[in-house]
């Protein structure tokens, strides 16, 4: 009789243990796969989606596919020229890079992003340029 009572305590205290651990709680759980859920589908969404009404993406979007630039770069991937994507995780949003990057739209460059040469765009108005480089920069995964 002795062993079942201390059996029955035992048992007591390994529930009460395992309840007070988080074994008896699915709300802990269920707030963590919350969490995780959002990142994920965060994580899917493709930037175009995730900038399509920030006013700077529509303006410079519709500047850099008028521009052509589209026949070289696309936005997370990279074509003849790298992604804007990775422009945009190479460079920070400064005045300082959006003034570097117009100037390497204008004048054309060569180097940073391999062999291929990025053309001159001379005919390109600064201010479109400088429009066009804030959009690129915006697009942060």
């Amino acid at each position: 009789m002795n062993s079942r009572k201390t059996l029955s305590l035992g048992l007591v205290a390994l529930t009460t243990l395992a309840f007070a651990c988080g074994g008896g709680s699915q709300e802990s759980t269920q707030s963590a796969d919350s969490a995780n859920s959002a990142s994920v589908q965060e994580a899917n969404i493709s930037l175009e989606d995730k900038y399509k009404d920030d006013p700077v993406f529509i303006t410079g979007s519709a500047k850099a596919k008028e521009a052509g630039c589209t026949a070289c770069h696309m936005i997370e991937r990279k074509v003849v020229g790298p992604s804007y994507a990775d422009v945009a995780a190479k460079y920070e949003n400064t005045p300082e890079n959006v003034s570097l990057l117009a100037d390497h739209v204008i004048d054309g460059n060569v180097g940073n992003w391999g062999e291929i040469q990025m053309p001159s765009h001379p005919h390109l108005e600064r201010a479109d340029v400088e429009d066009m480089i804030k959009y690129i920069l915006l697009l942060k995964k």
